[in-house]
C-alpha cells in the first residue's frame, strides 16, 4: 500500500507550505482518444466531436524518439567526472531511502504517479487560462501561450490534488505539452504554468523561467514507464525529488529555474544528476527493478522539484508490481555519486 507521505511543496515566487501530497495511479495503458479536425478555440466551452479520425494510444510514445539523442536526458554519464564535493553532498543524504514514486492500484480512491496522454496531430487545440488559486500562484509571465492540443478528459495527476500535473505528447507534431496546478472550470482549462517543448530540438526554456516543473524541465522524459521497463531498458535520466534543506537555491544546465530553497553550498542544485554506483550490485533485485538501477548507474536521476528526498518519478499502471517496487528502498542516497556540474 502507497505510503501517506508529509511532502513540502514550494510556492514558486518562493514562499513554503507543507502539504499533504497523496501521489496517485492511473490504470489505463492502452486508452484510445479519438479526435477529429476543428479550429483554434480560443475561449468558451470546448466541444469535441466524436467522429474518429485516428487513434492514439499511449503506447504510441514507445516507437517516438523523445528529443534528440545527444540531448542532457539521453546522455550516458556512467563515466562523468565527479563533482568535486560529492563527497559532502552525499553525506547530508545519506541516510535518505530511494522511493518509486509511482506503482499499481488505488490509494483513496485515486491512482499513484504521473499520467500522461497521447493525441493526434488534428486534435484540437485550445486556450488554457494561468491563473493562481489556493494551492500556487499565477506564472502566466513564464509560461508558453499555447494554445495546448489537451483534451477535457486528459488525466490529471492526483484527480486534481497536489501537483496536478496535466501531460499530452502530440504524436503527430513531436510536441510535448505540459500544465501545472491544472483545473477544469467551465469546460476550460486553468492552470499556473504552463510549457510547450519540440521532442525534435534541444532548445531549453528562457533563463529564470519556470515550466510545470520547478527546475523549468519537462517532467515526461524523466518518468519510468512500466512499457520501457517491460523491454528491458530505459533509455534515459530519471527525475527525483529533494527536500527544500537539501536544495541549494540555484540551478545547473540543463534546468533554468530556481526556489528559495534552504541548502547550502553542500547541497545539490536543480538539474544536478546523480548515478548510482557502478560498484553497486544489483543481482538480487527482480527483473524489472534491475532495469531501473540499471539506467540509474548510465543515464542518472536528475534533480527536478523539491518534495521527499530520493523519490523518483513514474507513470502509474495497473501492472506494476508494488511488492517489487518497495524493495527499492533498500538502495540510499549513500550508494549514490554526484556527477560533476561546474
Amino acid at each position: 500500500m502507497k505510503e501517506l507521505t508529509i511532502k513540502p511543496i514550494f510556492m514558486r515566487r518562493g514562499t513554503f507550505t507543507l502539504t499533504v501530497v497523496i501521489l496517485f495511479l492511473l490504470a489505463a495503458c492502452n486508452k484510445t482518444t479519438t479526435v477529429t479536425p476543428a479550429p483554434i478555440i480560443d475561449s468558451g466551452t470546448i466541444k469535441q466531436s466524436l467522429a474518429t479520425t485516428c487513434n492514439a494510444t499511449l503506447a504510441d510514445v514507445d516507437t517516438m524518439q523523445i528529443f534528440p539523442a545527444n540531448n542532457s536526458w539521453n546522455r550516458d554519464i556512467s563515466t562523468a567526472v565527479i563533482q568535486s564535493n560529492s563527497a559532502q553532498i552525499i553525506a547530508r543524504i545519506s541516510t535518505s531511502k530511494l522511493k518509486a514514486d509511482f506503482g499499481s492500484g488505488l490509494w483513496l480512491g485515486a491512482p499513484i504517479g504521473i499520467p500522461f496522454d497521447v493525441v493526434c496531430g488534428s486534435q484540437p487545440k485550445v486556450a488554457v487560462t494561468f491563473r493562481a488559486n489556493a494551492y500556487d500562484g499565477n506564472y502566466g509571465s513564464e509560461s508558453d501561450k499555447g494554445p495546448y492540443p489537451i483534451p477535457l478528459n486528459a488525466p490529471i495527476e492526483g484527480n486534481g490534488q497536489g501537483d496536478s500535473h496535466v501531460i499530452v505528447i502530440d504524436k503527430g507534431n513531436n510536441e510535448l505539452y505540459e500544465l501545472y496546478n491544472a483545473s477544469i472550470s467551465n469546460g476550460q482549462w486553468q492552470a499556473s504554468s504552463g510549457a510547450i517543448w519540440s521532442l525534435k530540438s534541444n532548445k531549453l526554456r528562457p533563463l529564470g523561467w519556470t515550466s510545470a516543473d520547478a527546475a523549468g524541465l519537462p517532467i515526461f522524459p524523466g518518468l519510468v514507464r512500466y512499457d520501457e521497463v517491460l523491454k528491458g531498458v530505459i533509455k534515459h535520466a530519471i527525475r527525483f525529488t529533494l527536500s527544500s534543506a537539501n536544495v541549494r537555491p540555484t540551478y545547473v544546465y540543463p534546468a533554468r529555474h530556481k526556489v528559495n530553497s534552504t541548502g547550502g553550498v553542500n547541497s545539490l542544485p536543480f538539474g544536478a544528476k546523480m548515478r548510482l554506483k557502478a560498484s553497486f550490485n544489483i543481482s538480487g533485485y527482480p527483473p524489472h527493478v534491475r532495469v531501473i538501477l540499471t539506467a540509474m548507474k548510465k543515464y542518472g536521476i536528475i534533480l527536478a522539484d523539491i518534495g521527499t528526498n530520493m523519490y523518483f518519478s513514474g507513470v502509474p499502471d495497473s501492472r506494476w508490481n508494488n511488492d517489487e517496487l518497495q524493495k527499492i528502498g533498500t538502495v540510499t542516497a549513500a550508494d549514490f555519486e554526484v556527477v560533476k556540474y561546474n
